[in-house]
């Protein structure tokens, strides 16, 4: 018999992802089989970077780690973790604002699919103030971003 796949979606928009993002990522690693990060395609949100660049910046990061998949997806996250197996939805929390945001999505999401189980996991003290918005006004401003993303992103790239 085998054991059942503790399989995660970490969703967002990651326009662009941050080094808290990669941290929660590497974070929860060891509590999961596989974790598929979900890029969201929003066509009603406008973002900085297309959905390929932003895709092609994540695979960067964890390029060589067998446990995690890089794909985007339109609608709602519980039928994105119906799709691809998965029976937990990873999440970061910096703020107290944070939690009751996240909190009353994944209620609504459990209630939508009782199957699914959020997971809350808290961001670094470092990095609990850095935001992707906070990220693409330094960006619009040519400010330098090197502290923001992570280490083997190039702050030129963004540019």
């Amino acid at each position: 018999m085998s054991k059942e796949k503790r399989n995660a979606i970490f969703p967002g928009s990651f326009d662009p992802f941050t080094i808290g993002h990669e941290s929660v990522v590497k974070r929860a690693l060891p509590l999961f089989d596989k974790i598929i990060i979900g890029v969201g395609d929003n066509t009603s949100k406008t973002t900085m970077f297309d959905l390929e660049r932003r895709i092609e910046y994540i695979k960067m990061v964890f390029f060589g780690e067998p446990k995690i998949e890089i794909k985007a997806y339109s609608g709602l996250t519980v039928d994105f973790c119906k799709e691809n197996n998965c029976k937990f939805i990873l999440r970061g929390l910096r703020t107290s604002a944070d939690f009751e945001f996240e909190r009353a999505i994944g209620q609504t999401n459990k209630l939508l699919n009782n199957n699914i189980e959020t997971v809350f996991i808290l961001t670094l003290p470092e990095h609990t103030f850095i935001s992707s918005s906070i990220v693409r006004d330094i960006i619009k401003n040519k400010g330098d971003i090197k502290h923001f993303i992570p280490s083997c992103l190039s702050p030129k790239d963004f540019f």
